[in-house]
C-alpha cells in the first residue's frame, strides 16, 4: 500500500470519502472534521491522483480501495463518494460486497456513465481536445467547468471554491502526460447488476448539475433495492463543496438511519 495515500483519523463506525475525477481527498476538507467527530473517516487519493503514485500495471479503483480496506482492516464500512468517486462506491458494492454496508452517491450513478446532454457533450469534448493538445491551463479550465453546471458560468460560485477545485484538478493532471498508457480496466455490466446491490443507497445530488449526472444518480436509486435521494439547491457537481453545511447534514441524517 506504500503508493497510495490516504487520510485515517477520527473514531467510530467506518466511512469512506471517495474523492470525483482528477481531484483528491481534499475535496473533502469541509466534512472530513465534522465527521471525524463521531466516525472513522478514511479519504484516499485514488490511483494516479493527488498524492498516489501512478499506474505502472493495469488496475482497478474498487480493486485498490479493497486493498486499502482490508489493510486497514475496517471490516464493513460506508462508502460515500462523488462522481468518479461515486463509480468506485457502486463498483466496490457490486465487486465486494462484504466490505459495504451502505453507498452514498453524488453526481453518478455507476463507472459506466453515458452523456446525452449537449451541454455536458460540449464541455466533455473541450476538456479532451485541450487534454490531447497538452495544454494544461485550457484542461483545468474546461474541466472545472463541470463545478458550474450547464445553468451557470464559473463566476458565479464562490472564488474560493472554484480556486481549490483548478488546484486539485491542476495537481492531477500535472502528474500525466497526453501520450500515457491507460491501464484502468473498466468494471463490467455495472448496470446491469446493480440490481443487486441490498445495502442501502443514497444519492445527494447539486440540483442544478447536469441533466445527465442527476438522472445517472436517480437511475441507480430506482435501481437498488433501498434506495433514496435527496436534492441540494444552489449546487451542481461538487454539493459537499459549495453548500457543506446542508450537505454534511443530509449525509449525517442518512447514517444516523443505519
Amino acid at each position: 500500500m506504500n503508493e497510495m495515500f490516504w487520510l485515517d483519523t477520527g473514531t467510530g463506525r467506518p466511512l469512506v470519502l471517495l474523492h470525483g475525477g482528477f481531484l483528491d481527498h481534499s475535496m473533502w476538507d469541509d466534512q472530513i472534521p465534522v465527521l471525524a467527530e463521531r466516525y472513522r473517516v478514511i479519504a484516499p487519493d485514488a490511483r494516479g491522483h493527488g498524492r498516489s503514485a501512478n499506474a505502472t500495471a493495469p488496475f482497478r479503483h474498487t480493486d485498490d480501495l479493497a486493498a486499502l480496506l482490508r489493510h486497514l482492516g475496517t471490516g464493513p464500512v460506508i462508502l460515500v463518494g462523488v462522481s468518479m468517486g461515486a463509480g468506485t462506491a457502486v463498483d466496490t458494492a457490486l465487486e465486494h460486497p462484504e466490505l459495504v454496508s451502505a453507498v452514498v452517491v453524488s453526481g453518478a450513478g455507476t463507472s459506466e456513465p453515458y452523456f446525452t446532454d449537449p451541454w455536458t457533450n460540449r464541455t466533455w469534448a473541450a476538456w479532451q481536445s485541450a487534454m490531447a493538445a497538452g495544454d494544461l491551463d485550457a484542461s483545468v479550465e474546461a474541466f472545472t467547468l463541470f463545478a458550474a453546471g450547464p445553468h451557470r458560468t464559473l463566476a458565479d460560485l464562490d472564488p474560493e471554491v472554484v480556486g481549490r477545485l483548478r488546484r486539485m484538478t491542476r495537481g492531477t493532471l500535472a502528474k500525466h502526460t497526453a501520450d500515457e498508457p491507460n491501464l484502468l480496466i473498466p468494471a463490467r455490466y455495472t448496470w446491469e447488476r446493480a440490481a443487486k446491490i441490498d445495502v442501502p443507497v443514497l444519492a445527494i445530488n447539486g440540483a442544478i448539475d447536469s441533466p445527465d449526472h442527476i438522472g445517472m444518480a436517480e437511475r441507480l436509486i430506482r435501481t437498488v433495492a433501498d434506495g433514496r435521494a435527496i436534492s441540494v439547491d444552489r449546487t451542481a457537481h461538487y454539493p459537499n463543496m459549495e453548500r457543506p453545511d446542508v450537505f454534511n447534514e443530509s449525509l449525517e441524517g442518512f447514517l444516523r438511519t443505519l
